[in-house]
């Protein structure tokens, strides 16, 4: 494929003053950038072009020389370049510096147009493109400015990604918290002692902070998420802060009323039970849930869903009082 014109890729007049190519350049790099255009191969290869004519255009010496002899100013071995000393074998360096203030890495211009990268050197990010592209391409500062467009903007420096790990805990070990252990596949990586917090929730993420891949360049590792499963307890279904259990009364307890031992995650507790409680009721027993991650001094609730007993066997004695009450109620 034949090499456009650079002023045609700017869209610009060979009269055009340095403000003119730069301005449309700006509007051109903004259009048709990769991190703006993510997967987009002819966008891709429309920066690179419009780069390429920029780095040429914008350049006093270079623009001279492309006014004078076109293309062939920076093919390998050009007589003109090579006489005046300055661009031996034009854009094909992999290092050197143009005047500019850009360092060029891998360029190749003059057969092609092959784009690598290349880094800013004395010039500054922020006065090329303002804020068009702010921190796309400078951080929060040129001096962040390390990947250049090869890596379109991304310093080399990096954080390590994170990682993530399961881990099972008991009902009460979520409950009350523990510490565990654990260790890694690869069998290498030592192991670790994880705190669990008490309170936790199933499916709930413990974050180790730099636990995860290491980064490069000296950058800080990512963290390992450590994914809780909490297994069930018989009889227990917790709802937020709250348990909910269910528990057995005699029917005489449930008709005359009185006292009845529950089981809770902190002990039995001692209740009275109101005379004529009917099955199904209710009984909250307060601060008996699940203690908050964020408060140790909140606690949730535990509710006692109460279900009467009923005996298969009874005496002769209590048969007969039985049937003495039913001929009561029939009454």
């Amino acid at each position: 494929m034949a090499k456009r014109d650079y002023y045609d890729v700017l869209g610009v007049s060979k009269n055009a003053d340095a403000k003119e190519i730069k301005r449309a350049y700006r509007k051109l790099a903004k259009k048709y950038h990769p991190d703006t255009n993510p997967d987009n191969k002819e966008a891709e290869q429309r920066f690179k072009e419009v780069t390429e004519a920029y780095n040429v255009l914008s350049d006093s010496e270079k623009k001279k020389l492309y006014d004078q002899f076109g293309f062939a100013a920076f093919e390998e071995g050009a007589g003109p370049q090579n006489a005046q000393g300055g661009y031996g074998s034009g854009w094909n360096h992999t290092q050197g510096r143009y005047g500019s203030g850009w360092n060029t890495k891998g360029f190749d211009f003059g057969n092609g147009g092959q784009y690598r990268e290349y880094h800013f050197e004395n010039g500054s990010a922020d006065d090329m493109f303002g804020d068009i592209f702010g921190d796309m391409f400078r951080g929060n500062s040129s001096k962040d400015f390390k990947g250049g467009f090869g890596g379109y903007g991304r310093s080399s420096k990096r954080r390590g990604q994170d990682t993530t790990a399961d881990i099972k805990v008991t009902f009460e070990e979520a409950a009350f918290g523990c510490s565990k252990r654990i260790s890694f596949e690869n069998g290498q990586s030592p192991s670790l002692e994880v705190k669990i917090p008490a309170g936790i929730a199933d499916g709930q993420s413990i974050r180790l902070k730099g636990k995860g891949y290491p980064g490069s360049g000296g950058a800080e590792a990512g963290d390992l998420l450590l994914k809780v499963h909490v297994a069930e307890k018989p009889g227990y279904e917790r709802k937020g802060m709250d348990i909910y259990t269910t528990e057995n009364i005699p029917y005489t307890t449930a008709v005359l009323g009185g006292n009845v031992v529950f089981h809770t995650l902190y002990g039995d507790v001692q209740c009275k039970v109101p005379a004529g409680t009917q099955s199904g009721s209710k009984i909250r027993l307060k601060k008996k849930g699940i203690v908050s991650m964020k408060n140790p001094d909140v606690y949730g609730d535990a509710y006692v869903t109460i279900q009467i007993a009923v005996p298969k066997n009874v005496s002769a004695l209590e048969r007969e009082k039985l049937q003495e009450l039913q001929k009561m109620e029939i009454h």
